[in-house]
């Protein structure tokens, strides 16, 4: 049988996460699954339900800003999908696993006999959970800093992955294999000051059209193939027509 979870093992939950609470009863909130309340409605207990949506807000802020950040030329269709990647159940579970989060949420019988600690989807919830109970308890720079240290790491891999892909070669050969002709890339536009230029580049490729923004030409032309390369499986074959 699941037991509540007592004082001293929330203080091993706080190291593992680097924050230590002012107020125990919201991390011991964040930690009560909503099948253990079932088995405890004498006691008029909240189970984590409420903190998951709040958690689930505070994750996607701090990830987009730490995503608008670390790639200044990509779109918000572009974001919006690799924030998808990152605040998903596999990747809070992901997480969770690597706080040892699971042996710290309180379960009821039947969850706890069919190995709901390790259920991705449990565990996916409670981290979403716990941080709510962090931004609550120490406020959203505590939240942020926790959050960052998770997240970071995947960014990095993900910045390295992005910075290491030439969308312009690749649109290049597609245009040599189906048309026999060069991409055109034109600038359009230009804004900032000379220290701090942002520029727009349309890419031509016959009746294909594109555009990006970057802080460089090379790098608003990167974003411009990219966004064709991004288009060409909309018409139903990596073909330009």
């Amino acid at each position: 049988m699941n037991r509540p979870v007592k004082e001293k093992d929330l203080s091993v939950l706080e190291t593992n996460i680097g924050y230590t609470f002012h107020n125990r009863d919201i991390l011991a909130q964040a930690l009560r699954h909503s099948s253990f309340v079932n088995e405890h409605l004498e006691a008029g207990l909240e189970s984590n339900e409420r903190l998951e949506f709040l958690g689930d807000s505070v994750l996607s802020t701090v990830v987009s800003h730490l995503l608008m950040k670390r790639f200044p030329d990509l779109n918000e269709g572009d974001l919006s999908k690799i924030r998808s990647g990152l605040v998903n159940e596999t990747q809070l579970a992901r997480i969770a696993r690597k706080i040892h989060l699971g042996g710290f949420i309180c379960l009821g019988r039947g969850e706890m006999n069919s190995g709901g600690q390790e259920k991705s989807s449990i565990l996916a919830d409670g981290f979403e959970a716990l941080m709510a109970a962090v931004y609550l308890d120490g406020g959203f720079d505590s939240a942020v800093r926790i959050i960052t240290e998770h997240f970071s790491p995947l960014l990095d891999i993900m910045a390295v992955s992005e910075e290491n892909q030439d969308f312009k070669s690749r649109i290049q050969e597609i245009a040599q294999a189906t048309i026999k002709v060069q991409p055109e890339y034109h600038v359009i536009n230009e804004s900032g000051p000379d220290h701090d230029k942002t520029f727009e580049v349309e890419l031509v490729i016959g009746s294909l059209t594109a555009q990006g923004t970057g802080k460089s030409k090379k790098a608003a032309e990167q974003a411009a193939a990219r966004q064709a390369l991004a288009l060409l499986p909309h018409r139903g074959q990596e073909q330009i027509p």
